[in-house]
């Protein structure tokens, strides 16, 4: 499973049925569970570390290393194999700290560009019902 932790308030409807539109596509182990946490909550990630080893933690940041969409389908099949949960963030609208940034196993950014959070949630739900399909060797994602 999947597990995102979304900064910011619980989505607008139109977000949500962005992402709503995907989910509803993904099997494990690429099924998705969101979480909404306040800026607060998030900004705390620096002291009080939630996650487990078990856990593979992935940033989304602009600064983060850029993958396409195979290479990303590889890097989550690689993780589902170590038996390990894939756990993404993004961060509210003023993103993470710097040492929330070193934690993380990965940064990974869709781009150099600044996308709002809420956007986010939509493009990262896409781009793992991509990785499932790449994965499965599905017709939705073609070169």
């Amino acid at each position: 499973m999947i597990r995102v932790i979304a900064g910011g308030k619980k989505s607008k409807n139109w977000v949500l049925e962005g992402q709503t539109e995907y989910e509803k596509r993904l099997k494990k182990p690429f099924d998705v569970h969101f979480e909404y946490w306040d800026d607060d909550k998030i900004a705390s990630l620096t002291s009080n570390w939630p996650f487990k080893p078990s856990e593979y933690v992935i940033l989304l940041d602009e600064r983060g290393t850029q993958l396409t969409s195979p290479e990303l389908s590889h890097r989550l099949e690689q993780v589902f194999n170590s038996s390990k949960s894939v756990t993404f963030i993004i961060g509210g609208p003023y993103g993470v700290s710097e040492e929330t940034r070193k934690r993380a196993d990965f940064v990974l950014s869709f781009s150099g560009l600044v996308f709002p959070h809420e956007l986010m949630r939509i493009m990262l739900s896409e781009q793992i019902y991509r990785a499932q399909e790449i994965s499965r060797g599905g017709k939705y994602h073609h070169n």
